[in-house]
């Protein structure tokens, strides 16, 4: 009866969550059983009487407790899923937002209209998750990736190589367009999930994302548009002149992304799509 079993530790692990109130906690509690025991999470439901090894067991005990101190569980399990992909994540960067998914779907959509080979430009790459994504489901894609974090970037590096991705993914590290050559390196498509956050709303954010995950992938400023304001101020030496810019914003940002889009002079089309929560989530901005 003193025996751990899996349907025993799920239960334990998914109440004890909850009551530090971490967010889905019966997922969260699935990922760290099955990290601890190298099962699938559906695996846990196979085997749902088997017993649970006293070594297993402290370490399962250990990341709970981490766990329920808010350090979130995709960093504890070093991955996560992302547009039906998984990827390895690390505190060097972001963890992927399901938010994001709509950049990468408007992305496909725009990429698979154009026929022969698409240049694709991915800026504030993080972990890769926007890069591999698309070069995983347009064939045709070719990705050149950017980000100022070198620790990043060898995330990235080690997602493009799992789904072997090299010879279509090239990682460059710097600052937005600060690698390419103006003129020379010309896109299709330039997509960006920068650094949003406003400065009041940086101070509120709760722990889990605070304390844990890194502060350059996360504040942009007073007001939260410095990524931006940079971005258009070289887009056009970067953006073929029948491609779209595609840019994640936060959900009350459209009307002042929109504005710094406009002034630029070099947009035809601009359009806000708002995500399953019905708010402004990716501007898409066709070139003239």
């Amino acid at each position: 009866m003193n025996e751990w079993t899996i349907q025993r530790l799920l239960t334990w692990v998914t109440q004890y969550l909850t009551e530090k109130g971490v967010d889905a906690p019966r997922l969260s509690a699935e990922l760290l059983l099955s990290d601890v025991l190298g099962l699938k999470r559906i695996e846990l439901y196979t085997q749902y009487n088997k017993v649970v090894a006293q070594e297993q067991l402290d370490r399962l005990r250990d990341l709970v407790k981490r766990a329920g101190r808010q350090e979130p569980v995709a960093y504890l399990v070093g991955r996560t899923e992302f547009y039906s992909i998984a990827f390895e994540v690390a505190p060097a960067c972001l963890i992927p937002r399901p938010e994001t998914e709509l950049l990468v779907q408007r992305s496909i959509e725009f990429l698979r209209k154009r026929t022969g080979p698409q240049q694709i430009c991915d800026l504030c790459t993080g972990c890769g998750i926007i890069a591999v994504a698309i070069a995983k489901n347009v064939p045709d894609a070719k990705v050149l990736a950017t980000d100022v974090s070198e620790p990043a970037l060898a995330v990235a590096a080690k997602n493009v190589e799992k789904y072997a991705l090299q010879e279509r993914v090239e990682l460059r590290p710097g600052d937005l367009f600060e690698p390419l050559v103006p003129q020379l390196d010309l896109f299709d498509l330039i997509v960006c999930n920068p650094p949003y956050v406003r400065a009041a709303e940086y101070e509120v954010l709760d722990r889990n994302v605070k304390d844990y995950e890194p502060r350059i992938a996360l504040y942009a400023g007073p007001d939260g548009l410095d990524l931006y304001r940079k971005i258009v101020t070289k887009v056009d030496q970067f953006l073929k002149p029948d491609g779209i810019l595609l840019l994640e914003i936060g959900y009350t940002q459209g009307p002042a992304v929109r504005e710094l889009l406009e002034q630029t002079g070099v947009f035809a089309q601009i359009r806000i799509d708002k995500d399953l929560q019905a708010h402004d989530r990716v501007v898409v901005a066709m070139r003239t």
